[in-house]
């Protein structure tokens, strides 16, 4: 009787594969294709929406030009319950994501929707965290650094483009962290946006600049910062190569700002299993890596489960610096 149920068992799985496999090679593009920018237009959703409708129309993955549309409100939860309430089954939509979605969700600020809600399809892009000094800082690497401000946290204001509980704030939690220091106890400022913290930390108003590689590269390629690690794994191409990251300086802080998609919870396996190939297509063109490279960005390209599982280990990860850190 056993072996019988085994043998029945076995058959089941089998006919699911077939059943899934079929399911896949069936899945067609949508008629028509949307990004969803869960904001105002010209910020961070919709330079990766727009990084997707131009590349995938270069590439001609797509036949008809993807329409970009915009739903503000709350850092894209506006949009996050969009999706999930009233078009949860649109085989055409996605919708732009970024690892400050995670920080959000891992904050509850999405309402009653987790991490779960949707289906996470595909990082297309990345920045990274930096830390930086000014130009004339007498910090020359990450361990200066780190063992003057672990003696004296007081002397050190750090700032950041955004609040307390924002993604620079964040950077400069795990910063503290690593010099043994509990991150509500910083000197953080808030400030609006990297211009500002740039602006502040050249005046001697901050001295740590928590911010991205994408907004800093500038002034430091022309002196007038000094970036003394970059938050990856590995080293950063161009502008950035000969900046060491900070695991090169003995610190596991690795910060990717990455980019991605979502689709909603009732879209087919078969129409997610087109929107993941299709990201995979893409991400290997020339025409994407033009359109990457125009808008600063880096390679980040993580695709269907991996993605989720990079999206949810972040929510877990933000979840318990906010922990920490009382928020």
């Amino acid at each position: 009787m056993r072996t019988i149920a085994k043998k029945k068992a076995r058959r089941g799985l089998l006919v699911l594969a077939a059943t899934a496999v079929l399911a896949t090679a069936a899945a067609a593009a949508p008629e028509k294709t949307e990004c969803l920018v869960g904001a105002k237009p010209g910020g961070g959703f919709d330079l990766t929406c727009r990084l997707a409708a131009n590349a995938l129309t270069a590439a001609k993955l797509i036949d008809r030009p993807m329409a970009v549309t915009y739903m503000e409100g709350g850092v894209g939860a506006v949009a996050y319950n969009h999706v999930v309430g009233t078009r949860p089954g649109d085989a055409g939509l996605v919708t732009a994501a970024s690892s400050g979605s995670a920080l959000l969700l891992a904050q509850k600020k999405f309402g009653n929707h987790d991490a779960d809600a949707v289906r996470w399809v595909a990082s297309v892009s990345a920045d990274y965290g930096i830390v930086a000094v000014a130009a004339d800082s007498p910090y020359k690497t990450l361990k200066d650094l780190v063992e003057a401000f672990r003696k004296a946290p007081g002397d050190f204001p750090i700032g950041g483009g955004g609040a307390v509980g924002s993604q620079d704030w964040m950077k400069a939690a795990v910063l503290a962290k690593a010099a043994g220091i509990p991150a509500k106890t910083i000197r953080y400022v808030a400030l609006e946006g990297g211009g500002a913290v740039q602006t502040n930390l050249q005046g001697g108003f901050i001295k740590i600049a928590s911010g991205d590689a994408s907004e800093m590269v500038a002034n430091h390629k022309a002196g007038k910062i000094r970036i003394l690690a970059v938050m990856a794994d590995q080293r950063l191409p161009g502008d950035l190569a000969e900046v060491p990251t900070a695991r090169e300086q003995g610190f596991d802080l690795v910060w990717p700002i990455w980019r991605g998609f979502y689709v909603g919870p009732k879209v087919s396996d078969a129409d997610y299993a087109w929107w993941v190939e299709t990201f995979r297509k893409l991400t290997a063109t020339p025409e994407f890596r033009k359109e990457r490279e125009a808008r600063g960005l880096y390679a980040f390209d993580e695709l269907g489960a991996a993605f989720d599982a990079t999206v949810k280990k972040d929510v877990r990860r933000f979840r318990e610096l906010a922990r920490e850190a009382g928020l």
